[in-house]
């Protein structure tokens, strides 16, 4: 068996306008549910979290595209790993409402791989 070179994914995720418009003391469920994405893509067999970014503190509202609201930085095994965690937005609730936390936000998945820095211009 060959080991497979893993497929460098940057999860980007945009928070909709809907998130936004729930009164203050609502928004805690959708925290809830998005610490669950981030358990859940941590918990898919042979993916490694290189990193996590939050833009909140200089951008503030809602985005539909780049810049993204937040970011994963991830290592997946495969494609079907990477779209297994873009599922995630589909299967995960949010709250008691019933409704999904793809209604709160988005992912787009940016898949590539590792670019590494020459030997001579490290530091």
């Amino acid at each position: 068996m060959t080991d497979q070179t893993p497929i460098r994914t940057l999860l980007c995720m945009n928070n909709h306008q809907s998130f936004f418009d729930l009164p203050f003391d609502q928004i805690g469920k959708v925290w809830k549910a998005t610490q669950a994405y981030m358990s859940g893509v941590a918990g898919i067999e042979g993916a490694t979290i290189i990193g996590t970014f939050d833009d909140d503190q200089t951008m503030v509202g809602t985005s539909r595209g780049f810049p993204f609201t937040w970011y994963m930085l991830v290592d997946f095994p495969n494609r079907d790993a990477v779209k297994a965690a873009c599922n995630l937005l589909r299967t995960i609730e949010v709250g008691d409402d019933g409704h999904r936390l793809w209604k709160y936000m988005s992912v787009e998945a940016r898949l590539g791989r590792a670019l590494e820095i020459p030997q001579a211009h490290r530091s």
